[in-house]
């Protein structure tokens, strides 16, 4: 089954196809006779070669059954001698089609209904009935599946997934871990969550070894037995996920051989792609990374179709950022295949390979926002989405205003890293260690520019406050006081002392041409904020509070709802020289304003115009309007530059029926037509669009553009 060539297939690979039956997760192992009846493996690899996959991962495992001939877990009732996988496999010899084997690791119900002590235990011994304890001899069960599977001759597995639970109640305080934390700790579990405890700590570093044990146990079974078959873990240390699910950024990303995450509009949002092929990047350095999407409106077992157009933006977005894409289709409860989704997903992977060449290139970049994982758990906490906004709301800034943006992570942090970027976001980091600390500031002292927000440098490393800001010196400015009242509010103008920074910064709110008399005043930054006071830095503009505090019980008023400006406490914007660079310091956050229920434009131009004053001579610069994502790369073997433009061109949605005012976006069916710039800074030789229908027009180094598709691939040589 593995391609006698040299590189692994997912090295080649750029789209292919999951296929899976949909309905025993929701039967509790009771199903009648037709369930995935019709789960065909032989008419699966048919259909995904005239689909146009280059490679298929098929279910052969998931909670109540297998789908092969095996003598750990049953196959469905109306399956009598039927093996799937022997089907699939015999078919894909004949097209060599790799074939990987999707097995559920987690939410094993078979297992656990005939090993209920392999639950995983709250603190208090009750059992999580749906989880299992990854310490537990389970891990000997899937051992013996996967050897199994082997035994076909795959190319590889998908192992779904290492997680340990989305929320409370959590575990595991069964006999077996507390045993191990014993033995690693020489102390005893601390009973329950409690963040005032340091036990607590060692207890979150216990869930994260039992999960990275897990991958590790697993990838070295499958090399012993089979060196050529691959593993992918479906990967859970992005967000919206936490400390629960018992991942960290970089360390449950680089298990097995490449990262799989999950884009998803329905549950993470529209930008949800960019957002995540940009961190499995980060996550694995060098490596090439898997985004699975899904053909279902909603979710995965809907058994809906989405129009081709909504496909194609999710589709491109994923590619024009470096991922090779999985297209997800879930079958009928019978197993059967919907003509109509692989006519559309057909057409969907038959132009991105016909696109081939365009993708893959290097990023080029101007912002690179930060990521503490310290910071999520000790600071997030049990409430970690407030905590995430900051970090979205820098992703989501920078695709409006078409900056090109990267991750980095405390847990792989370098000085190299750092410079790949002209400007480094720590946004609302509220931890840093003193390699941190280090390291940011001999990126500063070297040329490098620094962009501070919220409450960043203010925490120890267990989340309490500090008496002084970590960041004090590299920010210029003592901490006076750290805002808990989230209504804060900007105003910047134009006087002889901040005229410089001041007149580019207040552009935030100017769209357009305004008056004269709109200078000076005040809007809405949500979010965490700080008092600060000079002592190296130049202060620029004034932060406000609101009447919030003028109320006799503040608490009494709905927190969700901002009140407006009432007093300057202290500056808005610090500007310090810190040896060759310059380090910039928000006051407030408009960063996590920009992702949060109140996000105005203007926090969003604040945040962006900051990031050109501090990078005023990018390489490529993109005009375009705020629903067209830019994505620049760069082959310099052929000097080419390309600039891709994807459009989110969504329906308007009406009001729904339950949970208002939640209203779920809608679907892309038409393509749009825009107009768009590009800009090169170190000349420009000539350039070339990949649709005839765009209009192109080179004026110098610059490049306007009218553009009515969904996506566009200009080449820039230079």
């Amino acid at each position: 089954m593995v391609s006698r060539a040299e590189d692994p297939w997912f090295t080649r690979a750029l789209v292919g196809l999951e296929v899976g039956p949909t309905g025993a997760q929701f039967g509790g192992g009771r199903h009648g006779t037709d369930y995935a009846r019709r789960f065909d493996g032989a008419d699966i690899v048919r259909r995904s070669v005239a689909a146009n996959a280059e490679y298929l991962v098929l279910w052969v495992r998931d909670g109540d059954f297998t789908f092969h001939d095996s003598k750990h877990v049953p196959k469905p009732p109306g399956f009598e001698n039927r093996d799937v996988l022997r089907e699939a496999v015999t078919e894909a010899r004949r097209h060599s089609l790799p074939l990987i084997a999707y097995c559920q690791l987690q939410y094993p119900a078979h297992e656990l209904r005939q090993h209920p002590e392999w639950k995983v235990r709250q603190a208090d011994g009750k059992p999580i009935d749906h989880l299992v304890c990854f310490n537990s001899p389970y891990t000997n069960a899937v051992m013996g599946l996967l050897t199994e599977m082997l035994g076909y001759g795959i190319a590889g597995f998908h192992l779904d997934m290492v997680d340990q639970g989305f929320g409370p109640p959590h575990g595991c305080w069964c006999d077996r871990c507390q045993k191990l934390f014993a033995a690693e700790h020489g102390r005893p579990m601390p009973r329950g969550v409690n963040w005032d405890d340091a036990d607590w700590d060692r207890m979150m570093q216990f869930r994260y070894a039992s999960s990275d044990r897990l991958e590790k146990m697993l990838t070295d079974h499958v090399r012993r037995l089979s060196p050529r078959a691959t593993v992918d873990f479906n990967y859970h240390g992005n967000p919206p996920f936490s400390w629960e699910v018992g991942q960290t950024p970089v360390r449950h990303a680089s298990n097995g051989d490449f990262v799989t995450g999950e884009a998803g509009l329905w549950a993470f949002g529209a930008l949800s792609a960019s957002f995540n092929a940009e961190w499995y990047r980060a996550a694995t350095p060098g490596k090439p990374f898997q985004v699975a999407v899904q053909r279902g409106v909603r979710m995965y077992h809907d058994q809906t179709t989405r129009p081709l157009h909504d496909m194609r933006w999710e589709m491109f977005t994923l590619l024009a950022h470096g991922a090779f894409v999985t297209m997800i289709d879930k079958t009928a409860y019978n197993g059967s295949l919907d003509p109509v989704a692989y006519e559309r997903i057909g057409a969907l992977l038959g132009e991105a390979r016909f696109k081939r060449a365009q993708f893959g290139q290097v990023p080029v970049r101007d912002v690179g926002i930060y990521f503490s994982s310290r910071s999520r758990d000790w600071i997030g906490r049990d409430k970690p989405a407030l905590w995430f906004q900051s970090v979205q709301g820098a992703h989501k800034a920078c695709v409006y205003e078409h900056l090109g943006f990267g991750f980095l992570f405390d847990e792989n942090l370098n000085l190299e890293g750092l410079k790949q970027f002209p400007v480094v976001c720590l946004p609302n980091t509220g931890i840093l260690t003193a390699r941190e600390l280090d390291l940011f500031r001999r990126y500063v002292e070297d040329g490098g520019k620094l962009l501070i927000t919220g409450h960043s440098g203010q925490f120890d490393p267990m989340g309490k406050p500090l008496p002084r800001s970590s960041l004090e010196e590299l920010i210029g400015a003592r901490v006076k006081g750290r805002r808990e009242d989230p209504d804060s509010w900007v105003r910047l103008d134009s006087s002889p002392s901040d005229m410089d920074l001041g007149s580019k910064l207040e552009h935030h709110h100017r769209l357009g041409p305004a008056p004269d008399q709109f200078e000076g005043v005040p809007f809405l930054v949500r979010g965490p904020a700080t008092v600060y006071e000079s002592t190296t830095a130049t202060p620029v503009g004034e932060l406000l509070d609101s009447h919030r505090g003028s109320l006799a019980n503040p608490g009494a008023y709905n927190a969700d709802w901002p009140l407006s400006a009432r007093q300057v406490v202290g500056p808005a914007v610090l500007l310090n020289s810190v040896g060759k660079g310059t380090v910039l310091t928000f006051a407030g956050s408009p960063d996590a304003a920009t992702a949060s229920e109140h996000h105005l434009v203007e926090a969003r131009k604040l945040f962006a115009n900051a990031v050109r004053l501090l990078h005023p001579n990018p390489r490529v610069r993109v005009t375009a309007p705020a629903n067209v994502e830019a994505v620049v790369t760069d082959d310099p073997a052929t000097r080419t530059l390309r600039v891709h433009f994807i459009a989110y061109n969504a329906t308007p949605q009406t009001t729904p029926a339950k949970e208002r005012p939640y209203v779920l976006p809608g679907l892309i069916e038409d393509a749009p037509i825009f107009r768009a710039s590009i800009e090169l800074r170190d000349g420009l030789k000539n350039a070339k669009a990949f649709n005839r229908s765009t209009e192109l027009k080179k004026r110098g180094r610059r490049i306007e553009l009218t553009v009515a598709d969904i996506h566009e691939v200009i080449q820039c040589r230079y």
